[in-house]
């Protein structure tokens, strides 16, 4: 008998999952070059160079009980004050070693900061569309999503709903920006505002409420669009960083929490959370990959790649007829469906291989999330199914 938490999780697996199973599904049918998967967030571009040539480094220069032995909970001291140190060339920060706690990836970041923060019932803030994770992260820690309506002509925050659910049982806010699905970055317009609110709100509760910033996508941001570093705009804010996208890493599981010391109690909370880490069975963040991170801490995937994508896609799909705003960074066009209900429209995707995910699973129903982190080749080949699926809609 599995545990009351666990039954709507089965019942709901993520539907970006199952297109994922259904994509190797149908290439076991058709031939993989006759299938266009466009449903995970997989990076297609390969880590850079220096990574491959890091690990081999590493290997055979130090110590392997030093390369793979236990350290501190928050990862190792060099590693986290050579982040820290890249951190303030790149954003005029003032962060140090006792800022930085390593973890297993964004996800276990966001669970870590979660667990030390919330008391059962504590209410955790995310605009819609957000990562349909968000709701389970919170819920681990008997906490509760409260989700503010999505802006549909801008996919900016919707902030006049936003100040009007902050409440006494407020504790914790996620913004994610570059945002996936939609690609949008946050604007200083958008963070100044946000920023205001929680300072006014805070007072008006009389606890904190912590504005903890998902940022996966931070490197990737094209036209010269500036993704500003948020604890620049509120004094309780903590960023969740990964590598999974911005060095093409996703199966390494490796990032880490910002915990600035402008936060109330910081150090308390980056004790706590550095705890949190152990108890929740991460224990540290992978050795091996510290190192590797201490090496390339300002290396970059080929960006140029991603947004040769973007352009293919976005104009192919808006030739078709259909609707989206072009995204400023991350790897997904956010498209309008041409009817109501978004899975009806992905079955009819389905039935010309076309694999793309319901809006609904981003609590934004009415549009699908495509994912062009894929090859070139395969955008130019799903161009004409699209075409079909088009005409079908009358488009």
């Amino acid at each position: 008998m599995i545990s009351e938490k666990m039954k709507p999780l089965v019942q709901n697996n993520s539907a970006i999952r199952a297109m994922f199973e259904e994509g190797k599904r149908l290439a076991g049918i058709y031939g993989a070059e006759n299938v266009y998967d466009f449903s995970l967030g997989n990076p297609n571009v390969p880590a850079p160079e220096c990574v491959k040539q890091a690990i081999i480094d590493i290997l055979n220069e130090e110590e392997s009980t030093f390369v793979h032995g236990y350290m501190s909970n928050a990862g190792f001291e060099d590693v986290r004050t050579t982040i820290a140190d890249s951190l303030n060339r790149r954003f005029g920060t003032s962060f140090h070693v006792n800022n930085i706690l390593m973890t297993v990836g964004a996800a276990s970041g966001l669970n870590i900061i979660l667990k030390t923060v919330l008391n059962p019932g504590d209410q955790v803030i995310a605009f819609a569309p957000y990562f349909v994770e968000y709701g389970s992260y919170a819920r681990n820690y008997d906490g509760e999503l409260v989700v503010i309506s999505p802006n549909t002509e801008t996919f900016q925050p919707n902030l006049t709903e936003f100040e009007e659910k902050i409440n006494e049982k407020t504790k914790a806010v996620i913004i994610n920006t570059p945002n996936n699905p939609t690609g949008v970055v946050y604007s200083d317009a958008t963070l100044t505002k946000i920023g205001e609110i929680l300072d006014r709100k805070e007072k008006e509760v009389g606890h904190p409420i912590f504005l903890i910033s998902d940022e996966p996508y931070r490197e990737l941001a094209y036209d010269g669009v500036e993704v500003p570093y948020v604890t620049k705009y509120y004094h309780n804010t903590v960023v969740c960083y990964s590598y999974s996208k911005s060095l093409s890493l996703p199966g390494e599981r490796i990032g880490y929490l910002v915990i600035p010391d402008e936060l109330t109690d910081s150090a308390q909370v980056f004790s706590a959370a550095t705890i949190a880490n152990r108890v929740l069975g991460a224990v540290n963040a992978p050795s091996l990959m510290q190192r590797v991170i201490m090496r390339c801490v300002d290396a970059e995937v080929d960006l140029a790649a991603y947004d040769k994508n973007r352009n293919l896609l976005y104009n192919g799909l808006r030739d078709c007829g259909f609707e989206c705003i072009k995204p400023e960074g991350a790897f997904y066009l956010f498209v309008k469906s041409p009817v109501p209900d978004e899975k009806e429209f992905c079955e009819v995707c389905k039935k010309y291989n076309v694999l793309v995910v319901p809006g609904s699973s981003f609590a934004c129903p009415g549009y699908v999330r495509i994912a062009y982190c894929v090859s070139y080749d395969q955008i130019e080949r799903s161009l004409p199914a699209f075409k079909k699926v088009a005409e079908e809609y009358g488009l």
